[in-house]
């Protein structure tokens, strides 16, 4: 099923309730959320007891998120950062993640490295910028931001004692033939190192996804009304398993009930094995996201140029890390 952003009207599907209870997904899904937006030490020490509640709770554990491939639009060299937005305009996302230890007891994994990356309003990709995200669309030059086409949209946040990072982005749009999302991973051994993370290994590579409500509401709003076309819903996504918060759908409070171009407040609990590996290089699981269709010959094929790898990384020696 698809939809398109302008004279639709759909039917509110039906997602996992995350807030005041569990889903039940391979085991006890992670609970607490009804203090994701709080801030200060009362809603880590409400996230963490509730948390270990449901790892003890009916001889169940935390729920390992499954990872899939990373994708055709991945770069080394991210900036250490919590606003990755360099001026490209969209609805605001603050985004909360939580990383918990699935082998001990749901405990926060401080110190790990948590990078995202993901398409501005139009559906382009730093590092990508002449790739066709389908439908029609504006240039990616035309949007009149200051960003950096070669590092926008992309960072990493490393956690604190309570295993959180906050990331300031904005909402994503879409591609061909993806759904709205966002792509992270989870890397735990390295250190931060001339603005950026260096060493250590990942161990997660996943997706976050967006309520199609919710898409529906902010494609219909400037920047993102001006890519027309038909979007992919979650149904027909070729990665997001229908899990809910399990798999990878993340928990989604405007910041004014009724306006959404205020934006939005996200948040998540990825629960991970920090003695795994799993980076998503050249992984068939769960498809992820092939270039789109009609792209230019310099589109990706799944794994970035060199050239566009190294201005990441050059660029991130000049930046400050927050």
């Amino acid at each position: 099923m698809t939809g398109t952003h302008k004279g639709t009207s759909i039917t509110r599907r039906r997602v996992i309730a995350v807030t005041g209870g569990t889903a039940a997904v391979g085991g006890l899904a992670i609970v607490g959320y009804q203090a994701a937006f709080a801030d200060g030490t009362t809603a880590a020490a409400t996230e963490t007891a509730a948390a270990s509640a449901s790892a003890t709770s009916g001889g169940g554990t935390c729920v390992l998120m499954s990872s899939v491939t990373e994708g055709p639009y991945y770069l080394d060299g991210a900036l250490v950062r919590k606003d990755i937005t360099e001026g490209k305009s969209g609805i605001p996302l603050t985004l909360r993640i939580t990383v918990r230890d699935t082998t001990e007891s749901c405990a926060p994994v401080a110190g790990a490295a948590v990078e995202i990356w993901h398409c501005d309003a139009w559906g382009y990709y730093s590092g990508y910028t002449t790739a066709n995200p389908g439908g029609s669309a504006p240039a990616e030059s035309e949007d009149g931001s200051t960003a950096d086409d070669k590092t926008y949209l992309r960072g990493y946040q490393v956690a604190d004692a309570d295993g959180v990072v906050t990331f300031e982005t904005i909402v994503p749009g879409w591609y061909t033939p993806r759904t709205c999302h966002i792509h992270v991973k989870v890397h735990t051994g390295g250190e931060k190192e001339d603005g950026t993370y260096e060493g250590g290994k990942v161990n997660y590579t996943g997706q976050l996804f967006f309520d199609d409500d919710i898409a529906e509401q902010i494609f219909e709003l400037e920047p993102y009304s001006k890519h027309s076309g038909t979007w992919t819903k979650l149904d027909d996504d070729m990665v997001y398993d229908g899990g809910g918060a399990s798999g990878g759908l993340l928990t989604l409070k405007p910041v004014h009930k009724k306006d959404p171009s205020k934006g939005y407040k996200g948040s998540i609990t990825l629960g991970v094995d920090p003695d795994a590996e799993n980076s998503g290089a050249g992984s068939g699981g769960g498809g992820g996201g092939t270039p789109p269709s009609g792209a230019p010959g310099d589109a990706p094929s799944g794994a970035p140029s060199a050239s566009a790898s190294s201005a990441s990384s050059a660029a991130s020696s000049s930046s400050s890390s927050s």
